[in-house]
């Protein structure tokens, strides 16, 4: 963790992925990170995932989870009651950033909209983030990021020709969305320094999927072009796709006429060093043939040999990894990519942020904290006394109505 945003607190009332990704970054960053939980379980990515199995080996909290929520408190409210809502006003007061992934519409009927925040704290930053955003004709409904994957048109470039479509494997909208808003209050933030003044950000779902479609998009419209799924390959450059080789399966990318010619000399220049395949143009036209060939080269070798063939031959190339291959390959410890923090009695690691400061020395990190972990901390700190903190627990603040339990 860095200690770059050491003077920012940010009140996080986001829950699953996209919000709590973002708020994590600026947590490894060194803002203090306030997450607000249902009391009635929590954010529910704290179940996502986990099966029996799990338990009987000592994980109780979801892998999701722990990716996503380090360097954070947790303090349980129930923002559905006056009491919880009443909380949250005085937390607000002393925070520099509010983020939620609420529904348009869900904060200002808690009372909780950016007008009624910033009368609280006029140089306050609102990070709304929704799933088509906050106008249009389905800003009302809800949606995650598979409906993204969807509705963007992701979803219909995915996988192989004449086959159904298929999702991207992990939360690629939601994750890209995270960084979004990261830059989004990042800049909001440098704004406020400037003028003084505080804002509301929107992000959305929606913007996210469009950003990583932008070049089908902007082909469409200048074209007319709906591409399809080409599987591995890619509409762009050949070759560009998956390959097999003897023991596995590899990527090959060599997009541009020099690239291509230092390809074809390393793999097998008898083959594939053709006169007739030297031009970009000529390349897309004997699509077919080239990955023939390229197919009964590449079956010939080993992965590893083909990797070394090629990597120094300055060809994009890498091997296809399985999950635990490339969570374990040593280049990724190389780059300092792992951290390692204490849950439950066990070591567990996690991916750091996707990037690094060489020049901001790094300090220690928080685990990802337990529901409500930090509770009576936060609130004292923000200057509530322990009567005030008792009368907000009578009025069931930090509990659904029933079940009150003692903020600790």
């Amino acid at each position: 963790m860095w200690n770059i945003l050491k003077h920012i607190r940010v009140l996080d009332l986001s829950r699953v992925f996209a919000g709590p990704a973002a708020t994590q970054v600026l947590g490894d960053l060194g803002a203090d990170i306030i997450k607000v939980e249902d009391p009635r379980g929590g954010d529910e990515a704290r179940g996502f995932g986990m099966t029996q199995e799990m338990v009987d080996q000592g994980i109780h909290t979801s892998p999701s989870f722990i990716a996503l929520n380090r360097n954070k408190r947790s303090i349980a409210i129930d923002l559905s009651c006056p009491a919880g809502q009443r909380a949250i006003r005085r937390m607000v007061a002393q925070c520099d950033v509010v983020i939620h992934n609420f529904r348009p519409g869900t904060l200002e009927r808690y009372g909780l909209g950016y007008s009624s925040l910033k009368a609280i704290r006029p140089d306050l930053i609102l990070c709304s983030f929704s799933a088509y955003g906050d106008s249009g004709p389905l800003s009302a409904i809800g949606a995650n990021d598979l409906a993204l994957q969807a509705h963007s048109g992701l979803m219909s470039i995915t996988g192989e020709a004449d086959r159904p479509p298929v999702r991207c494997g992990t939360s690629l909208v939601d994750l890209h969305a995270s960084l979004s808003m990261v830059i989004a209050i990042m800049a909001a933030l440098q704004h406020r320094d400037q003028t003084g003044e505080g804002q509301e950000v929107e992000s959305s779902l929606l913007r996210s999927s469009a950003h990583l479609m932008n070049y089908f998009y902007g082909e469409y419209w200048a074209t007319g072009v709906i591409r399809k799924p080409m599987g591995t390959a890619n509409h762009l450059s050949v070759p560009n796709q998956v390959f097999p080789s003897a023991d596995g399966s590899v990527v090959i990318i060599a997009p541009s006429n020099e690239m291509w010619i230092r390809c074809a000399q390393a793999l097998n220049a008898e083959k594939l060093d053709r006169p007739e395949w030297r031009g970009l143009v000529d390349r897309q036209r004997h699509r077919t043939a080239i990955i023939q060939a390229m197919t009964e080269v590449t079956l010939s070798m080993s992965s590893e040999e083909l990797v070394r063939r090629l990597g120094p031959a300055k060809v994009n190339v890498a091997v296809v990894n399985n999950i635990g291959m490339a969570a374990d390959h040593p280049q990724l410890a190389a780059i300092d990519a792992i951290t390692t923090f204490e849950i439950d009695g066990k070591p567990v690691k996690s991916v750091r942020a996707p990037f690094d400061l060489r020049g901001t020395p790094r300090g220690p990190e928080r685990r990802p904290p337990t529901l409500a972990e930090h509770t009576g901390e936060i609130l004292r700190e923000l200057g509530l006394s322990d009567d005030d903190i008792a009368a907000l627990e009578r009025e069931d603040a930090f509990a659904p109505p029933g079940s009150r339990t003692a903020a600790r």
